[in-house]
C-alpha cells in the first residue's frame, strides 16, 4: 500500500502556529545565536507552558531539538530545510499577489503568511518556474525594445531571473527581510 505523500517531509504535517514556532526559532538563532523557551514565548506573546507543549510536538516530528549541555533549541536539518521551504513559499506568494495579481502590500503580506505552509515543495518549485518564465520573458521583451500586450505586465521586484532553479532560490532564503518588521513603527 502506497502512502499519499511518499516524498520528503511535507507541509500537510504542519499547522499555521507550528510554522510560527519554527520561524521564530530560526529568527532568534540567527539574530541572537540562541533560542530558549522564554525567548520564543516573549516573541510570540504566549505562555511558556503553551510554547513547551508546541515544542514537544515539533520535537516528535523531528523538526526541533535541544542543544547538548544546555536547553537552547535548534532546528534539525529537516526543520531547517522546512523553514527554507516555507520562507520560499511566502516570498513567492507575497510577490505574486503584490506584483502579478495587484493586491496591496498589507494584504499580500497577510495572505502569503496564511498560505505559506500549505504549499507543497512540488508546487513551490512549479510556482517558481511559472513566475520566473512570465517575469523574465516580460523583462527581456521590454529590454529589447518590444512592447507588452495591454494588461500583460508580469514583472516583479523579486529578482527571479538571477536564479537558475527553484532549489537555488529556496537555498538562498534567509528570512522575511522583504517584509516590514511587525513591531516597527509604520509611517502614517
Amino acid at each position: 500500500m502506497t502512502k499519499k505523500h511518499d516524498h520528503d517531509h511535507d507541509s500537510a504535517d504542519l499547522s499555521h502556529s507550528m510554522v510560527h514556532y519554527l520561524l521564530t526559532i530560526h529568527k532568534l538563532k540567527e539574530s541572537r545565536g540562541f533560542a530558549r523557551v522564554t525567548d520564543i514565548a516573549k516573541d510570540l506573546n504566549l505562555t511558556k507552558g503553551s510554547v513547551s507543549t508546541a515544542l514537544n510536538n515539533l520535537k516528535k516530528k523531528g523538526l526541533v531539538e535541544e542543544e547538548e549541555d544546555c536547553k537552547f533549541l535548534i532546528l534539525t536539518s529537516v526543520g531547517h530545510k522546512e523553514v527554507h521551504r516555507i520562507l520560499s513559499a511566502r516570498t513567492l506568494l507575497f510577490y505574486f499577489l503584490k506584483d502579478f495579481v495587484g493586491v496591496n502590500e498589507d494584504v499580500a503580506e497577510k495572505d502569503s503568511c496564511l498560505m505559506e505552509h500549505l504549499m507543497s515543495s512540488q508546487t513551490s518549485e512549479k510556482f517558481f518556474d511559472f513566475m520566473k518564465k512570465l517575469s523574465c520573458t516580460c523583462e527581456e521583451l521590454v529590454k529589447s525594445g518590444g512592447k507588452l500586450p495591454a494588461n500583460f505586465n508580469f514583472q516583479t521586484t523579486l529578482d527571479l531571473c538571477s536564479f537558475d532553479s527553484a532549489k537555488e532560490f529556496m537555498g538562498s532564503q534567509k528570512g522575511d527581510s522583504y517584509l516590514p518588521e511587525e513591531n516597527a513603527e509604520q509611517p502614517n
